[in-house]
């Protein structure tokens, strides 16, 4: 049996920074940029971001690994529950062959979950993080980013839709049955909550995040339309642009300029 070291490894030689990037921004300046895990511990995630794929580096005092369109922050702290049951319910990731990605991933030892797409299914990160993997047979990376599934109650399903369209320039449209819009770089799920979710804040997905063109200038306007900043514009000692702000559903959102260099 392939060992998860040997698997990594594999995974690891695959990768270079030339597909390992952010996307271009859309006409109002944004792309994907990052989600950010709050952790128990940082090393058991790597492993597990090795064995998807991920490049290793180093943000600050952050863990990072970079795949095509996202980069993963790794912060140690002790998050107060896994994804599902908050309104951020899982992350998705996009392949050439479903199947065969969730085999050797299944034979490197990660814990796997059937979906409801037999070409798909999901994988469970340590801290209960819930990554779905989506086929797609067009692509010509071995993997990269796909989606952000948002949990909700049915009447937010249009507001929260428009709301992302509004903010951030999303492309309305649908994925699957669901509704949905585009960024480039991810698609935003929506999609009815079986039950009441959490804010995502403190869990193990903390925030999202979204690599912004103009970020001051971005903040300004969103500022003038009436959002609430709970951390407003500033630099980084390295330079980086950032702010966060909590979308009406409970989702901590930070806003970042500088990140695609990374």
């Amino acid at each position: 049996m392939r060992t998860l070291i040997s698997f990594i490894f594999v995974a690891a030689v695959c990768v270079t920074s030339s597909w390992a990037q952010l996307a271009a921004p859309n006409e109002a300046g944004v792309s994907t940029g990052h989600i950010h895990l709050h952790v128990h511990d940082v090393e058991a995630h790597k492993k597990f971001w090795l064995a998807m794929g991920g490049t290793p580096t180093k943000y600050a005092q952050f863990e990072v690994m970079k795949f095509p369109d996202v980069l993963v922050f790794l912060a140690k702290d002790e998050p107060t529950g896994g994804s599902a049951g908050s309104i951020v319910n899982h992350v998705g990731f996009r392949v050439p062959d479903g199947p065969a990605a969730i085999a050797k991933w299944k034979e490197a030892g990660l814990k796997t979950e059937a979906g409801r797409n037999p070409r798909g299914g999901y994988l469970i990160a340590p801290d209960d993080l819930r990554v779905e993997i989506v086929e797609d047979t067009s692509m010509k990376t071995p993997i990269a980013f796909h989606h952000v599934h948002f949990w909700v109650s049915e009447a937010a399903i249009p507001e929260i839709k428009a709301w992302y369209v509004k903010t951030f320039g999303a492309k309305p449209g649908k994925r699957g049955d669901n509704e949905a819009a585009d960024v480039p770089g991810a698609n935003l799920t929506f999609s009815k909550a079986v039950e009441r979710t959490a804010p995502a804040k403190g869990t193990v997905l903390d925030h999202i995040g979204f690599e912004i063109k103009n970020l001051e200038a971005f903040c300004k306007r969103l500022e003038a339309s009436g959002v609430k900043f709970d951390r407003p514009y500033s630099k980084s000692p390295a330079g980086l642009g950032l702010a966060f702000f909590t979308d009406p559903w409970g989702t901590y959102i930070e806003v970042t300029e500088g990140l695609d260099k990374l």
